[in-house]
């Protein structure tokens, strides 16, 4: 696994193609450095700027975080990764001239990014010790989700996002629930001089939010339900739906890849939990009594900052049956 600023990771189905447009690349920026000399070995030197070199490693590196180009561009691509470096290499040796890669908010973003690099690198390393799920648990998985998997439609929804105080809330709950339709509901918004907005998309079951998933599910065409936000009310109603399930075969491979993820996240959540637990941690100053009253959940703290997981969120909506 690869670890960058960015946290870049590379497939498995990837990583064939991008060692091939490496290694072209790699060559080709070789002999050109070594010139006509057939005697001469190749250089582990691909550029000197004054008298800092520029390593094949580090052309290797920059490479990696960029998209795979196939082989017939990677020379123009190890090139162009070149230049940059070049370009940086020039910045950062002025900057140096000038102190600034001394200066406090600079060594503080340096720190920062040290420590986010090296915490999700331990992370990564731990998360692939992580067994794979099973086939019982695919099973399992997808028995218990019918709405994503063998009961999966594509729906054509009608949504009316409206503004309103907290207290019209139950008021807009009980004029949607004696409306004959949605569009008698809206009829009712304007004359009472609520703003909204009313728009139609279409989605698929993987599309939508797992916690509204069921809830959707259960609508007939032509019903619809009222959710609360933070700036009033959404008015979610069926048009149209079109039954498409999908196979439990077929499905096998997202469902593996998002118990993985899920695997990966549980263990590095119980790593963090137990290195806490052994740590001698103290809350100085302000956050002692803070701390004490509401400490925050190794849970929480890391979801902020653990690496992106390489699967697919469910959150998001599951991808690729298609």
């Amino acid at each position: 696994m690869m670890i960058s600023a960015g946290h870049t990771q590379v497939g498995d189905r990837y990583r064939p193609a991008r060692a091939l447009a490496l290694a072209t690349t790699v060559c080709v920026l070789l002999c050109a450095c070594s010139g006509d000399r057939k005697d001469k070995p190749a250089s582990q030197v691909v550029a000197k700027v004054n008298k800092e070199e520029i390593s094949v490693h580090q052309l290797n590196y920059s490479m990696q975080r960029q998209p795979a180009p196939n082989p017939a561009q990677a020379a123009s691509a190890g090139r162009r990764a070149l230049e940059r470096l070049i370009d940086e290499e020039v910045v950062l040796q002025k900057a140096a001239e000038s102190r600034m890669d001394r200066d406090p908010v600079v060594l503080q973003a340096i720190d920062a990014a040290r420590r986010d690099i090296v915490f999700r690198a331990y992370l990564n390393k731990l998360s692939e010790q992580s067994g794979k799920p099973g086939e019982a648990a695919v099973e399992q998985y997808f028995d218990a989700n019918p709405a994503l998997f063998s009961e999966r439609r594509i729906y054509s929804f009608q949504e009316i996002s409206i503004d309103a105080l907290p207290e019209q809330i139950e008021l807009l709950k009980e004029r949607l629930k004696a409306a004959k339709s949605v569009a008698e509901f809206a009829d009712y918004l304007r004359a009472n001089e609520f703003k909204f907005v009313s728009s139609q998309t279409v989605r698929a079951a993987e599309q939508l939010p797992l916690a509204s998933l069921s809830q959707i599910a259960r609508l007939k065409d032509g019903e619809f339900f009222f959710a609360a936000t933070p700036t009033g009310g959404r008015v979610v109603a069926v048009v149209d739906s079109q039954s498409q399930p999908v196979t439990q075969e077929k499905a096998r491979p997202v469902i593996e890849k998002f118990l993985l993820s899920e695997l990966r996240r549980k263990r590095a959540e119980e790593e963090v939990k137990a290195l806490r637990g052994n740590a001698k941690i103290e809350y100085v100053g302000e956050f002692s009594q803070a701390a004490a009253s509401s400490p925050l959940s190794p849970a929480v703290a890391l979801a902020r900052n653990a690496p992106a997981s390489a699967a697919l969120d469910i959150d998001k909506g599951l991808k690729g049956f298609k």
